[in-house]
Parts: structure tokens; sequence; C-alpha cells
């Protein structure tokens, strides 16, 4: 019984580790490139609006439950004793820290920068000067988070494997 509910939890944490890295990978890929191509007072705008919009119970769902799957995932590995055991714990610390970490610490801040920034009143100056504190920290930390997001998920695919 126990074996088989640690199953059902692993492939729940995969899945939405799955979601959480074609997420990262969708913008490293598609959003950041195409919202670079856009002017200053646009691209700051889009991101306001982007960054607005992605805080839903969906996201927060995905976001957060892979992380507490993930978690129990690794305290159930290590009770079974399964050398696998080493791959579902380097998936949730590549996870914890290299997802969410990195967004509560980097992106989030960055984030909360731009929502206070008001587009509408700020001069060319402003708007340029913005776009260079938020945008290049803001692209690195995606990236970094994208490669956690997809080492996470290489460990349980072939934790998965070794069925």
């Amino acid at each position: 019984m126990v074996m088989e509910m640690h199953k059902i939890i692993l492939a729940i944490a995969t899945v939405l580790s799955a979601l959480m890295s074609g997420f990262f990978f969708a913008y490293t890929f598609s959003v950041n490139a195409g919202l670079h191509k856009l002017n200053d007072r646009s691209y700051l705008a889009a991101m306001q609006h982007i960054n607005k919009a992605v805080l839903n119970p969906v996201f927060y769902s995905c976001f957060f439950g892979a992380l507490i799957f993930l978690v129990i995932s690794s305290i159930l590995c290590f009770n079974i004793g399964s050398p696998r055991r080493y791959l579902v714990l380097c998936a949730c610390i590549s996870y914890a820290i290299g997802v969410l970490g990195i967004t509560v610490a980097r992106n989030v801040p960055l984030n909360q920068q731009l929502a206070s920034f008001d587009i509408a009143m700020a001069s060319e100056a402003s708007l340029q000067s913005m776009r260079a504190v938020f945008e290049v920290p803001w692209v690195c930390w995606n990236n970094i988070r994208t490669l956690a997001s997809f080492i996470t998920v290489v460990c349980l695919v072939i934790n998965f494997l070794l069925d």
C-alpha cells in the first residue's frame, strides 16, 4: 500500500514538475525572445500584465504543488531505502533551490519593483533605465529556473525508467 501510494505521489510530482519546466522553457525560448523585440514602454507594460496574470490558482497549484509532492516523495523514497532515492532527492533539491529559491529571491523582487513603476508617467529615459534594471537580470534568473526545472524532470524520468 505504501509503495503504491508513493508511486502515485511521485507521478503527481513528475507531472507538476514537467508542467513547470514547460512553463519556464516557453518563457526562455519564445516569450522572452518575443518580448525583447518590443519598445521599452510596451515591454514593461507587457511584463506588468504577465506578472499580474500569472498569479492565479492554477499556477500556484502547479508551482507549489510540485515542491510539496517532491518533498513527500523524497521522504517516502528514503523510508523505502531504494538507491533511486538519490534521483528523487536531487529532483527535490533542484526544484527547491533552482526554481522556488530563485523565484522568491530574484524574480519576485524584480517583479515587485516593476509593479511599482508607473509606466504612464515615465519619461523615455526612465523607461529605458527601468528596462535595463529589470530585463537582463530577470531573463538570466529565468534561464537558471529553466535549467533547474529541466534537471528536476530528467531526474524524475530516469527514476521511472529504472522500474
